[in-house]
């Protein structure tokens, strides 16, 4: 049965290193039978939470208006979802933080959800950009029976096409071919 896959491209370029990442396992993911969207949050305005409470506690959308709540909608019917970050300062982007802070109001209702993760650096040392990896875990930390299912770690690349040349191509193609 073909799932629903939604993945979330945080790069703040367009054919960035994690963007061009999303797009593999895009491909391979349809390529499997799957239906896919990407949202690239830099064409979309997401303000950041403000903490008055009106969704967390009065159970009300959130008064922003913005594209923060039909994006979390669709977190909240696909079966897979895919956070994609580059990695400045050892952390995701603030593109991706900006939207996991928006979910709120609405995370208690993200369960049984599959997750991959891919997160590309300038940095080569893997073990590095598992800070970034940590970070998204504390997002599915709470959330109801989340399930990494898998994580790509592009390294080496900073430059707009660097990935290209590099194993994460393959594993991010694949890795859609298991959903």
């Amino acid at each position: 049965m073909a799932k629903r896959v939604l993945i979330l491209s945080s790069s703040p370029r367009r054919g960035g290193n994690s963007d061009t990442l999303c797009d593999e396992f895009m491909r391979g993911t349809v390529e499997a039978g799957n239906e896919a969207e990407k949202i690239f949050l830099g064409d979309k305005t997401v303000h950041y939470c403000t903490g008055c409470s009106v969704c967390s506690l009065h159970k009300k959308p959130c008064p922003q208006k913005d594209d923060a709540a039909g994006i979390i909608g669709k977190m909240l019917t696909a079966d897979v979802i895919v956070m994609a970050t580059p990695v400045y300062f050892y952390t995701m982007s603030a593109q991706m933080k900006t939207l996991i802070d928006r979910c709120c109001g609405l995370y208690t209702e993200m369960s049984n959800k599959e997750f991959y993760f891919i997160v590309t650096a300038a940095e080569e040392d893997t073990r590095l950009l598992e800070r970034t990896v940590d970070t998204f875990q504390g997002f599915l930390d709470c959330l109801k029976k989340p399930l990494v299912r898998g994580v790509v770690l592009g390294t080496g690349v900073w430059h707009v096409g660097e990935i290209k040349d590099k194993p994460a191509m393959y594993e991010a193609y694949e890795m859609g071919k298991q959903v």
